[in-house]
């Protein structure tokens, strides 16, 4: 099936040749065609440009769908590269305690958090948690998302955890979504292993990560490296088992304090390190001339009052930045990477076209996806949004709480039409 979308008001983040990502400078430049027509055919994109070169209907086939934009964007979807999706139930409660002034540390230290959910999750079927992230995906997937990272970490034991990757995989197999999977065993020290971390280090290393892979349940691994949880060299020796598995790092690091978890994630060629509220010179130094990606996740700062990571001084150095959501449960519980690039300017003093770069081509590289997904590219994956009629692209994150998505196309197939 193709599909011609006609008299597009712009497209957006379009590439003759894919970008690997945008760094530095380049992250305030953004590729766009007013008046322009997007050619969807087999579940890629085949052609695109001005509608003075659209093709000519009479000599298409007669199962093209004719789409006319009028004074509609065409995006490209966004690549959500962080979330915690797969969970059971919520943590309202100590939503609570945080407007009452607790920190998100004295939360973990009384049982909450991260805990907190793994409690839930052990009483949760696997049944009933895939039903309860399907709910999150499809509302994801009308708010513009086309790919994304899901990682394991409230299950803390292996059968708990093996579930949560079972149920990522389902999502894989049923949903329209691009999905990675990232095991998340090292998310947090379990109560009954208070005072012998090395040993739930030992748990992870020895039996989790290879019955993970056995079932080949994960693309990806990461580790909570940060004040309070786990360690530089709990981190290193998790990797270090991981890679021999075929599992790429990708790091929670600096959010809480200078934790060292950016400098071991270039050090394993992470391919990104997230969160990133304590970055300073040696940080930046090491991410120079890397290959893993700074993500930021300014939902989980913004809902937990943190420090805004140093943005400006980061893409003044040259780094590229990718944004992500960070959906959870605890610290972010929202999916909606449209009010992500909001906060990515009214926040992190990011440009328009810093955030849509932050939220496509860069999220792509961050799910190691940027090959074929994040831009308007001739041989892509047709992923792309069109809006509702709007003035100009900067008015995406300018209308932070309005639903702006109109039509969503996922691989090729119109998913979601809200016309």
């Amino acid at each position: 099936m193709q599909i011609l979308i006609l008299n597009i008001k712009k497209l957006v983040q379009v590439e003759e040749k894919p970008a690997k990502w945008k760094a530095g400078n380049e992250m305030a430049k953004l590729n766009t065609i007013d008046n322009a027509f997007l050619l969807i055919k087999d579940g890629k994109i085949e052609n695109f440009g001005p509608m003075s070169d659209s093709p000519n209907l009479s000599k298409l086939p007669g199962d093209v769908l004719i789409y006319n934009a009028f004074d509609r964007m065409v995006f490209p979807s966004f690549c959500d590269s962080h979330t915690h999706i797969v969970y059971a139930g919520s943590r309202e409660i100590e939503y609570i305690d945080k407007i009452k002034g607790l920190s998100y540390e004295e939360i973990a230290k009384r049982g909450g958090g991260i805990l907190n959910s793994a409690k839930l999750l052990a009483q949760t079927s696997e049944d009933e948690l895939y039903e309860q992230a399907m709910v999150r995906i499809n509302e994801i997937i009308r708010k513009g998302t086309g790919a994304v990272e899901i990682k394991s970490g409230y299950g803390l034991t292996t059968e708990s955890e093996l579930k949560m990757l079972r149920v990522i995989r389902r999502i894989k197999e049923t949903s329209p979504l691009t999905v990675k999977s990232t095991f998340l065993g090292a998310h947090s020290i379990p109560a009954e292993y208070k005072g012998r971390q090395e040993e739930y280090v030992d748990l992870v290393i020895n039996e989790m990560i290879p019955m993970v892979a056995a079932e080949g349940l994960a693309d990806y691994i990461d580790v909570f490296c940060d004040k309070g949880f786990f360690t530089v060299e709990d981190t290193e020796r998790i990797l270090m088992a991981g890679i021999k598995y075929g599992l790429r790092p990708k790091i929670h690091a600096n959010e809480l304090d200078y934790s060292g978890g950016i400098q071991v994630g270039v050090k394993y060629n992470a391919l990104s390190v997230d969160h990133l509220e304590f970055t300073g010179d040696d940080e930046i130094k090491a991410l120079l001339g890397s290959e893993t990606m700074p993500t930021l996740l300014p939902g989980a700062a913004f809902f937990l009052g943190m420090i805004d990571p140093p943005v400006r001084k980061m893409i003044d150095a040259g780094l590229p930045i990718a944004l992500a959501s960070d959906y959870n449960p605890g610290s972010s519980p929202s999916g909606d990477m449209k009010f992500i690039m909001s906060l990515g300017c009214i926040k992190l003093r990011m440009l328009p076209e810093e955030v849509i770069n932050a939220t496509t081509i860069n999220g792509a590289y961050a799910l190691g996806i940027s090959d074929t997904h994040g831009s308007i590219c001739k041989g892509k994956v047709a992923n792309v949004f069109i809006t509702k009629p709007i003035p100009s692209y900067e008015f995406m994150p300018y209308a932070y709480t309005t639903d702006l998505v109109e039509t969503v196309i996922l691989n090729g197939k119109i998913i979601n039409n809200n016309s």
